[in-house]
């Protein structure tokens, strides 16, 4: 169970991401009148259509980021480009998720919108208010999380179930290392032009050409976050291709090499990786030698996995009538050895010590609300629906670990993040699209 559920990606930390970005740029929709003159196709996306109301509410919101920024916006027909670009990558993923049989149900769905909430110091009706104060309907907004959501499950089950660190692996990093980049820390920034999968020469070249001109302009003087909001393909183009601060060991090679021989401030030559050409900023650098001092949990669990004869219904009102046992006295861990579905249930569904990163998002959100000896309600992850009993916490010093916790984060964030990217390549090459944005 740990071991296939090992550092995962952090999804309720991204909603909050998502929302504090979504509260702060959300702009007015167009009125009714308004958008009856501007609703047309601007796009078609296998069986769906994304339009221009869709498109000019993404730009308006785009062009307030920027603004609350202080970055000089590109030009309109360029940002609706990029935007566009992004929204038909967007909803051929959630296409493929929802053909796969993903779902966010609408409780799952409170309780993320709930989370965000908190996460903004907000009381559940403040958000709601402040949502539709900036002129975003709520159902709109709590649609916008739940495509997020979606997308993050997306990435789970295609990519971070199945990436695997093996000691091997860490020991051949740790011995690739230099001393000296175990305690470096690097803020980047970074710009991409991708190249698709197939790209002809001339494809090749035409995406070349666009990063040298990205370079051209940077070299000039502009601003790299302008640059990067008119020209980088990647998600957070828009927050100047902030990648924040990473230890060494956590950063590309290609980053990493061109990094080390900068200062700060300066920017990179063209590098190029199987995914595309990239450019890269160095905001800033620090050392990284400070304690490494976690909270680890000590739970047991129970698993009810799905399957033809086993419904998600099945497997809640089955673990509800587990947990009103154990409140009524039954040994957790005997009715783990008997119902559990996890090769835990051996050891009375015991996971021993977890270290953050360990579990899945949704396991260790609903372990990490529960204080010592309570037992969870019912959740669902990819594995099945679980409850869980925190058994005890401590602080733990990792110290001593920092620089194979390093390396195996290093190695699975390279691999999701190269997985990641080359999957949803091959999603958006086999989407049919057809554009219509310059059509009058």
């Amino acid at each position: 169970m740990i071991d296939a559920m090992r550092f995962a990606i952090r999804c309720l930390l991204f909603f909050g991401l998502l929302v504090t970005a979504r509260l702060a740029i959300a702009a007015k929709e167009p009125s009714a009148n308004t958008a009856t003159a501007l609703d047309r196709i601007v796009a078609v996306v296998n069986d769906e259509v994304i339009t221009r109301v869709e498109l000019e509410r993404e730009s308006k919101m785009a062009m307030e980021q920027l603004r609350r920024q202080g970055t000089p916006p590109p030009a309109r027909d360029i940002l609706e480009k990029q935007l566009l670009e992004r929204m038909i990558t967007k909803r051929a993923l959630l296409q493929v998720a929802k053909q796969g049989g993903l779902r966010v149900s609408d409780s799952e769905l409170d309780t993320a919108v709930d989370h965000i909430a908190q996460e903004n110091k907000l009381t559940p009706a403040a958000l709601r208010e402040t949502v539709e104060r900036d002129g975003i309907t709520f159902d709109r907004f709590r649609e916008d999380v739940r495509g997020e959501m979606l997308v993050a499950r997306l990435r789970e089950r295609e990519v971070e179930s199945r990436i695997i660190v093996s000691d091997n692996e860490i020991q051949a990093f740790l011995r690739t290392q230099d001393p000296a980049e175990k305690i470096d820390e690097y803020n980047l920034a970074h710009i991409l032009i991708t190249v698709p999968e197939q790209a002809t020469p001339d494809e090749v070249k035409q995406r070349k050409t666009r990063a040298e001109t990205a370079l051209a302009q940077l070299r000039q003087g502009l601003d790299f976050r302008q640059v990067s909001a008119s020209f980088s393909d990647a998600p957070d183009a828009l927050q100047g291709g902030a990648m924040g601060w990473r230890p060494a060991a956590r950063l590309p090679t290609i980053f990493l090499e061109a990094a080390k021989g900068m200062k700060v401030g300066q920017v990179s030559d063209i590098l190029r990786s199987p995914n595309g050409f990239h450019i890269v900023k160095l905001v800033d650098k620090r050392g990284s030698n400070t304690p490494v001092i976690v909270t680890q949990t000590h739970a047991r669990h129970i698993l009810i996995r799905l399957n033809e004869v086993v419904s998600e219904n099945d497997a809640r009102n089955r673990l509800n009538g587990l947990r009103d046992r154990i409140e009524h006295g039954a040994d957790f861990g005997e009715l783990a050895r008997l119902q559990s579905d996890d090769p835990s249930a051996a050891r009375g569904g015991d996971l021993g010590w977890i270290t953050p990163g360990d579990v899945v998002p949704d396991f260790e959100h609903a372990m990490d609300a529960l204080k010592v000896g309570q037992v969870s309600v019912p959740f669902k992850s990819p594995f099945g629906w679980h409850i869980v009993q925190v058994l005890e916490r401590r602080e733990q010093d990792m110290s001593k670990d920092r620089e194979r916790i390093a390396a195996r984060q290093a190695i699975r964030q390279r691999k999701s993040e190269e997985q990641w990217q080359e999957w949803v390549r091959q999603q958006r090459d086999k989407s049919y699209v057809e554009y219509h944005l310059d059509d009058r």
